[in-house]
């Protein structure tokens, strides 16, 4: 028959792994609810859609706890939007999106009234469209950009070319959105006339 010491040294170590394991739990909580925000936006960037958004973002963290490489990473924003980005651009491609499916317009200002609103709400989509319709090669780094988190070096490494590239890229689609919203906007005002 054992003894109450020895039974009471087997329960030690599991004991500790148990503590090790909450532990870990914890930690990993923390990463979610410190870079769960910026998964959502780069998938959202990606997949133009909310509800795929958030399971790309799932998927995201659901990965890095499995493969349980959480643990060695040394930049979490940008290893994480690496991830993220691949997983929305497979999802994206593995599905034929409708091009009709646009985020729901967004109100710059609670004070605004509802024409504010309304003319708001048109940009937006006309910029959408406009950023739709831009070649992939320079949609991408763009959208990365607009997110506002990632540093340009993250982004050169999401996309695998180089930072100067992606600077280029960049300050190409602007100037593209640019233009073409300048020509709306002269096309509308002789229309008008």
């Amino acid at each position: 028959m054992q003894n109450a010491l020895s039974i009471a040294n087997e329960e030690e170590p599991m004991a500790e792994e148990a503590r090790e394991g909450a532990r870990d739990s914890a930690l990993f909580a923390a990463l979610v609810e410190r870079q769960s925000h910026l998964v959502y936006r780069i998938a959202l960037a990606v997949v133009r859609n909310p509800c795929d958004a958030e399971d790309v973002a799932q998927e995201t963290f659901l990965q890095l706890y499995r493969g349980n490489r959480w643990k060695q990473i040394e930049d979490e924003p940008g290893y994480l939007a690496r991830v993220a980005w691949r997983l929305a651009v497979r999802r994206h491609g593995s599905r034929k999106w409708e091009r009709e499916q646009e985020l729901p317009p967004q109100t710059v200002s609670l004070d605004a009234g509802p024409e504010a609103s309304a003319m708001d709400a048109q940009l937006q989509a006309r910029l959408h469209a406009l950023i739709d319709r831009l070649p992939e090669k320079l949609r991408q780094p763009l959208a990365l950009a607009a997110l506002g988190e990632l540093k340009l070096v993250q982004i050169a490494g999401i996309l695998g070319i180089p930072e100067g590239t992606v600077r280029r890229r960049i300050h190409t689609a602007r100037q593209k959105l640019k233009l073409e919203l300048l020509e709306q906007e002269g096309g509308s005002h002789e229309r008008r006339k």
